[in-house]
C-alpha cells in the first residue's frame, strides 16, 4: 500500500522498522523497554535498556547491534538495583533512565536511583559495558535526567539536570571537580509558557559539541486536559559557557503521532535518550515510545542545525 499521508511534519525521520525493540524482544519476562541510551563501539551500537520487570521495579539490560538498528539483547540483565550497601536505599524501587557519556576514554553513566525518598542522580562506570561500578549518588532528592557532557569545560567536568523546583521541572548545568562533589549550578532553560513545552523541560541526550555550539536534544512536556504530551527539541548552548543559550527552537523535531508512540504504558511520548553521530553526519537518535517500546529517528546534524531553529 502506498502511503499517502502527509510527509514534512516532523524533523526526524522515523524509521521503517519502527519499534526497534519492543518486551517481546527481552529475552526474560517484563512488562516494558524503554529509554535506552546508546554508545558506539568497535563491534557497532550497543543500547543500555532501560526495562520494567513483572514485579513494577526498573533495571538495566544491554542490546548489541552491528547497524545500529537491528539489535540482538543479552540472556541477562546487565545492571540491578542495590541490595546492600550504602546505595540500596536509593534505589530500593529500581534504577531508571541510564544515559552513557565517554570521557577520556571511560565510560560513564547516569542514571536516576529511585527510593522513597524520591529520584536522586547517580553515577556508575564500565569497561565492558556489562559490569558497573557504582561511583557516588551526585545529587539530592527531586532530581534527575543528569546528562555528562563530553568533555570538561575549563577543567571541570560539567553535567546538565532537572531539578525540580515548585512542581515544575527546568534544565541546569552543574560542575565537579571530581564527578562526585557538584555545585556551581545554573538554571540553562525554563518551560515557555504557549508553546509545546510549557510545563516541563528536561535534558534527553549527551550533548554534542558543534563549530555552533553544544547541541542538546531535549524533552518537551505540554500539559493538557487528556494529560501530557512529551516532545523533542533542540538548544544550542554556548560552549565555553554552557548556561548561556545561543539560540532554541520554536518548534518541536519530533512528535508521537505513530500508534506506537500514541498508545502504551504512558501515551503520547517521544522522549529522546540519546543519538550516535557517523563521521558524515547522518546522526540516528534513539528514542523511548509511548514508554512502552524503543524506536529510532534519523537526521542529519547539519539538517538539525539549519532546520531546527
Amino acid at each position: 500500500m502506498v502511503d499517502t499521508r502527509l510527509q514534512g511534519r516532523d524533523l526526524l525521520h522515523r524509521w521503517e522498522g519502527n519499534p526497534a525493540i519492543t518486551a517481546e524482544d527481552i529475552p526474560f519476562r517484563v512488562n516494558t523497554v524503554f529509554n535506552g541510551t546508546p554508545v558506539a563501539t568497535e563491534d557497532g551500537v550497543y543500547l543500555l535498556l532501560r526495562v520494567e520487570g513483572q514485579r513494577g521495579y526498573s533495571f538495566f539490560a544491554l542490546a548489541r547491534s552491528s547497524d545500529g538498528l537491528h539489535f540482538s539483547i543479552d540472556e541477562k540483565p546487565v545492571m540491578l538495583p542495590a541490595n546492600e550497601g550504602p546505595f540500596a536505599l536509593y534505589e530500593k524501587k529500581g534504577i531508571e533512565d541510564p544515559r552513557i557519556t565517554v570521557i577520556d576514554g571511560v565510560c560513564y553513566v547516569m542514571y536516576t536511583a529511585v527510593g522513597d525518598c524520591g529520584p536522586r542522580i547517580a553515577l556508575a562506570k564500565t569497561h565492558d559495558y556489562v559490569n558497573y561500578e557504582r561511583i557516588a549518588l551526585v545529587s539530592e532528592p527531586g532530581n534527575k535526567d543528569g546528562i555528562l557532557f563530553p568533555r570538561k569545560i575549563h577543567g571541570r567536568y560539567a553535567r546538565l539536570d532537572r531539578p525540580i523546583g515548585l512542581g515544575r521541572g527546568n534544565i541546569w548545568v552543574s560542575y565537579s571537580p571530581d564527578l562526585v562533589n557538584w555545585g556551581d549550578s545554573e538554571v540553562v532553560i525554563t518551560p515557555r509558557p504557549g508553546y509545546w513545552d510549557n510545563f516541563r523541560v528536561g535534558a534527553s541526550i549527551t550533548p554534542i559539541e558543534t563549530e555552533q555550539g553544544w547541541l542538546e536534544i531535549y524533552h518537551g512536556v505540554k500539559m493538557t486536559s487528556a494529560g501530557p504530551i512529551y516532545r523533542m527539541g533542540v538548544v544550542l548552548l554556548d560552549l565555553d559557557d554552557p548556561s548561556k543559550v545561543i539560540k532554541r527552537g520554536d518548534q518541536p523535531i519530533l512528535s508521537p503521532r505513530e500508534e506506537y508512540e500514541r498508545i502504551g504504558d504512558i501515551g503520547n511520548v517521544c522522549f529522546a535518550c540519546g543519538a550516535v553521530l557517523s563521521g558524515n553526519g547522518d546522526m540516528k537518535i534513539y528514542y523511548g515510545a509511548a514508554d512502552t517500546s524503543i524506536c529510532i529517528a534519523t537526521c542529519t546534524l547539519d539538517q538539525i542545525l539549519k532546520d531546527g531553529f
